[in-house]
């Protein structure tokens, strides 16, 4: 599966929840705010000032590994 920055951290981490050390090491230590949940990966990222089409990219080359 293929992820986009368009979908939301609730979604992401129901593809795959070890994408969540990803998150942890791009800055989003808020994985488990309920708020969070419902970001966007794009929303997300521009609130911890990160590229959101670069972490997008390493989420699909980890999950391009699996």
């Amino acid at each position: 599966m293929t992820i986009s920055k368009d979908m939301t951290i609730g979604e992401l981490l129901r593809v795959d929840e070890n994408i969540v050390p990803i998150l942890m090491r791009a800055g989003m230590h808020c994985i488990g705010c309920p708020s969070a949940q419902g970001e966007s990966l794009e929303e997300a990222a521009m609130v911890h000032g990160i590229d959101a089409d670069v972490l997008a990219a390493q989420i699909n080359d980890f999950l391009a590994d699996k």
